[in-house]
């Protein structure tokens, strides 16, 4: 099972509170595990400009406005864009299945910073990450539900209405789902 460049939409009953209600792309996925970036929960706290600022990138006049999301709760200092394929930063972007990038180097963010870079971004601090064959017991387990993405559902601007975007997307209405699952 590849799940690079696949949504993960969570399911209502959830056990880890961090990713309660979350939609994560899935960026890698190989016998020795998968890494993904959660799409749907900014950082009220943290601004762009002020991530910019922390890091001495001086902000252009036609700089964009773009919210910080919650990428993960592992290494939550590092930073991820994820892109639409009109930006290439060389060997540093990683291309996801469906046509999409992602940039952990600094070039993104200078671009960004002056108006340029990427059509589409999403900027994320941390990431998901998970062990040889965790993340395909947690799906066996019922943890998440599995989807194609689009851009408009990853690139929207307001987060809080992706999860259940996801699911209606699928043809499920969030109100139906059950926290607790079963075997037929």
């Amino acid at each position: 099972m590849d799940l690079c460049g696949k949504l993960l939409v969570a399911m209502p009953g959830m056990g880890d509170s961090r990713f309660e209600h979350s939609v994560i792309l899935v960026c890698a996925h190989t016998p020795e595990g998968a890494m993904g970036l959660i799409i749907n929960k900014t950082l009220p706290d943290m601004s762009f400009s002020g991530l910019l600022e922390h890091l001495k990138i001086p902000l252009g006049e036609d700089s964009r406005k773009i919210a910080v999301h919650f990428g993960g709760p592992v290494e939550r200092g590092r930073g991820f864009v994820l892109h639409s394929p009109d930006y290439i930063g060389g060997p540093a972007t990683l291309q996801i299945e469906g046509g999409y990038g992602m940039t952990a180097t600094l070039d993104v963010l200078e671009a960004m910073a002056q108006g340029q870079g990427p059509d589409k971004a999403l900027l994320a601090l941390g990431y998901s990450g998970w062990g040889p064959g965790q993340l395909e017991a947690e799906i066996t387990r019922n943890d998440w539900l599995t989807v194609d993405p689009s851009a408009a559902l990853i690139f929207a601007e307001d987060a809080s209405t992706k999860w259940s975007a996801a699911l209606r997307g699928m043809g499920i209405e969030p109100l139906s789902l059950s926290a607790t699952s079963g075997r037929a």
